[in-house]
């Protein structure tokens, strides 16, 4: 197949965070794109960017994440950027001793062999056995937020009254982050994730530039950092049970691991702990509001809270691409892949292709076999998972059993944002028990 080239408005749509808070005419460029090819060139009108693969079929989303010898992380900028912002990265980075074209230097940006010695510090932590020791303490939690909700009403925000504080104060709490600070870590999280809105990265101004918003988000990485430094230095000096004293005490090969992997660790389960479940719980808040008989169904049937859970991520999907680059020749979807080549894989297409769900854009709580690429595959699947899963099924439950009915009370707002999305505001109205 000759490489199919998108239309300079289609790659232009592609890039501009604008166009994911106008959901429709996102899925319907995505279903346009895939319907020629599931792997579509696309070159920057402007030349602002370098040029990339978008994969917006599910086969080779999931394809290219279970490849991880053929399709590296590490080589170049893991979030979609700009020229401007990978040669800010590696000018930064290279200042702290380590070039690289990320900030950041989380579990999202390393291939092996570091990759797996840095995910097995944590990995137990995360799994289902542990997380029934703190599941007491998340139900008593939803309970106290849904009681915040129902005492605010009987109109409210779903956002910055539920969805947001309620897995902010769940990863915080595991992470050891006390209480008072957890606004700073969420002011910070938008400020990271959602550089690209002038809503959520507080400047007020719709159209920064590319250099401002990543001085933006440069910021909200350093302050992260020196917030995360003093804590590690406290639980050297006063261990506990939290992953911070896991951290902050890790040893890999025999050394500590190092300062900038160590504050990339605690950044990525601070930020992305909480922000991604966020989005997810406000997805499902919102298909509710928008169809009383699916809420009438799922109140009288708890057995589809879990169908509800993996559903709102399928229809959200927070995470909404990474980019990945290929090590060698290969041929994807048809086109051929040269070494070097970068490509964004784009879970928010993967998800709404039709070849693999039915009617994709119906939220379906009983939707069969739900294998949505919204947590990735392969050795970069998600590590939090089960976490985000638990936590959405107990505070969904909490709301079914406090709540009567629900309805929008004014429009939803999404963000403006390539990476990160979801809802910034979810206005509704309920009568509840």
């Amino acid at each position: 197949m000759n490489a199919p080239i998108a239309s300079p408005e289609a790659a232009l749509a592609v890039i501009d965070p604008k166009s994911y808070a106008d959901w429709d005419p996102l899925l319907d460029l995505f279903d346009e794109l895939r319907a020629v090819s599931p792997v579509t060139r696309i070159e920057s009108p402007s030349g602002d960017h370098d040029p990339f693969w978008l994969v917006t079929g599910y086969d080779e989303v999931m394809k290219v994440s279970k490849d991880n010898a053929t399709f590296l992380n590490a080589p170049r900028a893991t979030v979609f950027t700009n020229k401007t912002g990978e040669q800010f990265a590696r000018q930064i980075t290279a200042q702290q001793g380590e070039e690289s074209p990320n900030l950041v230097s989380s579990l999202v940006v390393l291939d092996a062999p570091k990759h797996p010695k840095l995910r097995r510090l944590t990995q137990e932590w995360f799994m289902p056995k542990n997380l029934r020791t703190i599941e007491a303490d998340i139900r008593a939690l939803a309970k106290k937020t849904v009681d915040r909700l129902v005492a605010a009403g009987p109109e409210a925000d779903f956002v910055p009254l539920v969805s947001a504080p309620y897995p902010l104060h769940v990863v915080m709490q595991i992470l050891g982050v006390p209480e008072e600070d957890e606004p700073r870590m969420l002011f910070l999280t938008q400020q990271m994730f959602g550089g690209q809105d002038e809503d959520l990265n507080k400047s007020g101004m719709a159209d920064l530039t590319p250099e401002q918003i990543f001085q933006i988000v440069r910021g909200a990485v350093a302050d992260f950092e020196a917030y995360f430094e003093g804590l590690a230095a406290q639980r050297r000096a006063n261990p506990t049970s939290d992953v911070a004293t896991i951290l902050a005490n890790a040893v890999i090969d025999g050394e500590p691991i190092t300062p900038r992997d160590l504050a990339g660790y605690y950044i990525i389960v601070a930020a992305a702990g909480h922000d991604t479940t966020s989005a997810s719980t406000a997805g499902a808040m919102l298909a509710l509001a928008q169809d009383p008989q699916q809420f009438a169904r799922v109140k009288a049937d708890r057995s589809l809270v879990p169908g509800i859970v993996e559903e709102a991520i399928r229809w959200t999907t927070p995470v909404q691409h990474f980019m990945r680059t290929a090590s060698k020749d290969v041929e994807l979807g048809g086109v051929q892949i040269k070494a070097g080549d970068w490509l964004m894989l784009n879970y928010v297409a993967a998800n709404h292709d039709p070849a693999q769900f039915d009617e994709p854009r119906k939220f379906d709580a009983a939707r069969d076999a739900n294998r949505h690429a919204a947590f990735g595959a392969g050795a970069h699947q998600c590590l939090g998972l089960h976490l985000a899963r638990l936590e959405m099924r107990i505070l969904i439950e909490a709301l079914l059993d406090r709540l009567e009915s629900v309805e929008l009370a004014g429009q939803p707002l999404r963000a403006k944002s390539t990476f990160v999305g979801g809802l910034k505001t979810l206005p509704i109205r309920f009568t509840a028990n």
